[in-house]
Parts: C-alpha cells; structure tokens; sequence
C-alpha cells in the first residue's frame, strides 16, 4: 500500500541553503554587507537549540575568519552545578521531574555571561558567537539560529551524547531524556521563541554534517503557508518490546528493526515539519509552527486554554504478532499539577485499526476488587514473586476493527497483543504509570520502570466492569452533521476527557464538506487507500492522504472537503478529532 513518509509543503519563490560551504557563501557575504556599513565591526549570532553538535558548528564557522570567538558552552557552571541547579525540577526518578518554568539565564554563569558582553563589545571586527542561549551575549549584527528535533536529540542520546553542559553521555537514556523533558526543551522553547521571528537564517541540523537552511524571510513565508494548508508532519517509527509487524508491513518500512512498537505521526514536539523549497527540502522543528503561530494553527479557543501547545496527538500501537502493552494508568488532572506542574494530562482513547482474532484490550476493573489485594499482588509481582494475574483484577473486551474504547485518565489499562491502535489523546506523552509489565526487560535489556506508588495515587477504583460498559465501550451513536457524508458518528471520547472525535464515513464519488469552525483539526484516514483534501474555493492545492495517515488542518483553513481519490473502490472512512467547545459558536458535541 502506498504510505509517505517524507511528506513535504512547497514554499515557491524561496531557496533551500543546503550544506556548509554553500551556507559559509551566504553568511560570508551578508557579514561583508554589514561590515561594509559598520565600519568593519560585525557580531555573528549563532544560536542553537541543546542537541545541535556544537564542536561542527563551531569548526565551520570559523572558516569565516572571525577575529574572536565565543563558545557558550563556557557561559555555563560546571556539569555538578549545572546538575544542582536543575535538581528541583529532576528528581531520583528515571522517568519523571516536574516542569521548569524558568528562563535559560537563570542556569548560566551570570560573571562568565557578563565578561562574555565586554569582550564582544571590545572587538572591533568580525565575533563569532556560538551555541545555546549566543543571543543572550548580544542580539546579533546577524542572526542565525540552528534547529534539532526533538526525536533526533533522543535518537543522539541512545548514541552516547550526553545532556547538555554535562559529561554522563553513558547515563541512562530515561534520565537524559528527562532532563531534555522538564528543563532543556521548556528553556530552549522560551529563549526559542523570541529569536525565530527576527532570524536572519534558521538552520535544520538532524542531517550531520549536511546543514539545511533557509532565510528569515523564507521561514515566514514557511510558517505561513503551514497555518494556511491542511498538512502532514514526517512521522518517525520506533522499535519496542512489546512491538508487532503490521506497521513494517503495511508502511514498507525497513525491515533491519525487530518490530516497529509506535509511530508519531501529527505530533509537533517530536516530529519534523519538511518545507519543499527551490534547491531541497529543509526539515525543522513542527514545534516551530507552535511557537510561532499559535493563533492560526490552534484557533482562539484553543490558544485560550492551552496557550501554545499543540493538545491533541495521533500515534500508532502495533502489538500485530508482538505483545500486550504494560498494564498502566495515567495521572488525573490534579495529580500531574501538584507532582509535575503539568498544566493537564494525558486522557486517551484506542480507535483500533485492525486486529487478529482473539485480540483484547484491557480497560477497566472487575466488579469488587479490592484495591488492597489488587495492589499487594502488583508489589510482590513487581519484586519478582508469582506473576500478577491481570484477568483476575482488570477487564479483558475483545477489540476488533473500528472498535473505539475511551480511556479517561485514571482507568487501569493497556492494548493487548494482535492489535493495531490508533491512539487519539492529549499530548503529554511521557505520563504513563506502569503497573505491570509482564515480567519483562525492555530492549536494551533493563527492566522498564514501573510506578506503583504513583499509580496507587490515581486508579479510580470505581471504573468496574459496569462503568466500563456504560462509558467507554461501543459508545459510537449517529449525529445528524449535514456535511454530504453518508454517515457521520461521534465516537468518543467521554465526555470527562477535552477530545471530541467524529467518524465519517463516504462513497466513491462522494464528499464530506467540513469547516474548521475557528479551531484546530487533526484527522485520520481509517479505512479506504486514499482520499484527497481540497478546498472548496480553491485556496489551497489538494493534500492526498494515504490509509493509516494523520493529517492536520489548522484552524485558519476554514473550510475544507475530504472525498475518495478517483479510482478508489468503495467508502472511505476517517476520524476528526478537536478540542471539546472551542469551534466558533459550536459547544455541542451532538451537533
């Protein structure tokens, strides 16, 4: 079947920088202009998100000849008190800190950072200031600003890189990402934020050694056409213990991994967003477009709730001939306030793509349990004592395909093997209870955490089998949404989580006329080989999608149709999911 992993969106009328010598050019003649008009005095910003490999940047910058250089990585404490500055939001655990909300100043060397300001200002040609949080030294005669994604830090983590100012490139990958998590992004983000809009270049650095760079200018124009346009992020895949073989087979992914456990795919703090520019493809940050705009991406409503974070996250599960998920339960609202500074948590949902016969998910406990002898079991399992019997404590409902189970935050949890999930939740990714993990080791062969005390806290015990079957099961139900679509079905989620998902179902030679209503659209194509995304007044080009892809419509889109490509036999179906009561004069999910 035909799948993209590398989808892209075209900004016409602006070049791709792609490689250091071309990018040397660029810089070398914008620093001569500058130069020019000065006097000979000129101050080279180039700032950098942590992860980015300073020591190539650094070395190819000085190809430029500058007459002094500053490396920020000397702005910073020693890696013991860089550590213990960071400590209040780290924690001895391996997975879980609390949410930094402080600036990237605050965790340099306020002496080191002040002397660095008066050597620059004392040079009278060319300074070369380079690395995390250089504009903070001096804004810039030029402004470059180098750019990572989130997952390919992660993927440099895994091969040794240490957390930034630090020398624990062996530490445990868990605690580095955590570190990243709380504080490094939360810092990088903010100091981020301020400097892209008066970039005079931004640079995407996942590619080592192969920089890709556009303007400022250009990445304007980028940001704008994103808002503008349904789109697609380029998804990544990952292996996992409990990982199965259908997204290898169906996506025609490399078969050099054991499995592929999970796909990001729509979830701008990890995935890259691919601008097609004359000359090559630059890869940034989708984070960026966050950042930069929220109000056209996420919609009033949205913005208002959440400020800018991109709530809503489409990923892939893939247990087909792999293994049950560990058991689990996220944290209720109030929980991951008090214990992290999380703003709001993680509810969910498992729309099942497909499934083997005699697949299950697990959801939900029996009627009765106590939560004393559910919890004793998980302990004395979890020490290495008899397995725990998740039959006996949790609910087992077969899943088949289009199935749609809703997983409010607190309910005790997990797809089962044979299953191919589509998850549709709130974005905070990481906050996940293990209660049980099967008696397993992960894949670099430790045993993976499990968070029993955390858990104990925020298992609602009274979501029995009964509750289950009332609000989380089969709770699909017709809506009349006059929209051209054959059929149109809420699916969920319920009613206590913020998601609100529909399902549209249409002909061959049909269409689903949609509007965005003012809010933000993230939709899955969840039956039919292709379909395409069209503007009814012709203001954006078609967006064609593939089964199983995640698109997202930002809110300014307005309207849009969804139809089967031509030639495609029979309906297609897909989901829409939004942010519950933010559609412009739209608070009704009945519709």
């Amino acid at each position: 079947m035909a799948y993209d992993r590398h989808p892209t969106i075209r900004v016409p009328g602006h070049r791709a920088i792609v490689g250091y010598d071309v990018l040397l050019a660029e810089l070398s003649a914008r620093v001569e202009e500058v130069r020019a008009q000065s006097g000979g005095r000129c101050v080279l910003v180039c700032d950098s998100y942590p992860g980015v490999w300073d020591d190539e940047v650094i070395s190819q910058m000085e190809r430029l000849r500058p007459d002094a250089v500053v490396d920020t990585r000397t702005l910073f404490p020693n890696p013991a008190e860089l550590t213990r500055r960071m400590e209040p939001f780290l924690t001895d655990d391996r997975v879980f800190g609390r949410m930094c909300f402080g600036e990237l100043e605050e965790f340099m060397d306020a002496r080191a950072l002040l002397a660095a300001r008066w050597c620059v200002e004392g040079v009278s040609g060319l300074v070369l200031v380079c690395g995390f949080g250089a504009a903070l030294v001096h804004p810039g005669d030029v402004l470059v600003y180098l750019d990572v994604t989130r997952w390919e830090i992660q993927l440099r983590y895994r091969a040794g890189m240490p957390s930034y100012g630090c020398d624990n490139g062996g530490e445990d990958v868990l605690r580095k990402v955590k570190r990243g998590y709380f504080v490094e992004w939360r810092l990088a983000d903010r100091h981020k934020a301020r400097l892209l809009g008066r970039a005079d270049y931004v640079v995407g650095t996942d590619e080592r050694g192969v920089p890709r760079a556009m303007t400022g200018a250009a990445l304007q124009a980028a940001l704008d056409a994103a808002a503008s346009v349904p789109f697609r992020t380029e998804p990544y895949f990952d292996p996992g213990v409990w990982g199965g073989q259908w997204m290898c087979e169906h996506f025609g992914l490399p078969a050099d991994a054991p499995n592929y456990a999970w796909s990001f795919d729509g979830v701008p703090e990890e995935n890259a967003i691919a601008f097609e520019l004359e000359g090559g493809v630059v890869r940034l940050p989708a984070m960026d477009l966050t950042l930069m705009r929220p109000l056209a991406l996420l919609g009033e409503g949205v913005y208002a709730r959440y400020g800018a974070e991109f709530p809503i996250r489409f990923d892939l599960l893939d247990t087909m001939g792999g293994q049950n998920l560990s058991l689990q339960v996220h944290p209720t609202t109030d929980y991951i306030r008090r214990e992290f500074g999380m703003a709001y948590t993680q509810d969910e949902s498992y729309y099942i793509l497909d499934a083997e016969e005699g697949a299950c998910v697990y959801l939900g406990l029996h009627e009765g349990v106590d939560p004393g002898e559910m919890m004793a079991a998980l302990e004395e399992a979890n020490a290495g004592g008899a397995p725990f019997d998740a039959g006996r404590y949790v609910n087992r409902i077969p899943a088949r395909p289009h199935d749609h189970f809703l997983i409010p935050a607190g309910t005790v949890h997990c797809s089962g093997a044979g299953t191919m999930v589509l998850e549709i939740s709130a974005t905070p990714y990481i906050f996940t209870f293990k209660l049980w993990d099967w008696g397993r080791l992960g894949l670099d062969g430790r045993p993976r955490p499990v968070h029993l005390a955390h858990g104990r806290e925020v298992i609602r015990w009274d979501r029995d089998t009964r509750w289950v079957g009332e609000n989380l099961v089969g709770r699909a139900r017709d809506v009349d949404e006059p929209c051209g679509a054959e059929r149109v079905e809420v699916t969920g989620l319920h009613e206590l989580e913020p998601i609100l998902c529909r399902r549209y179902t249409v002909p061959a030679g049909g269409s689903a006329r949609l509007d965005t209503r003012g809010t933000l659209n993230v939709l899955n194509l969840v039956a039919g080989a292709e379909a395409v995304v069209r503007s009814p007044e012709g203001a954006f080009g078609p967006l064609t999608v593939h089964y199983a892809e995640t698109f997202i419509v930002p809110a300014a889109v307005g309207a849009y149709e969804v139809r089967p490509a031509a030639g495609c036999e029979g309906p297609i179906m897909f989901v829409r999911a939004s942010v519950r009561g933010t559609e412009g004069g739209h608070h009704d999910e009945e519709g």
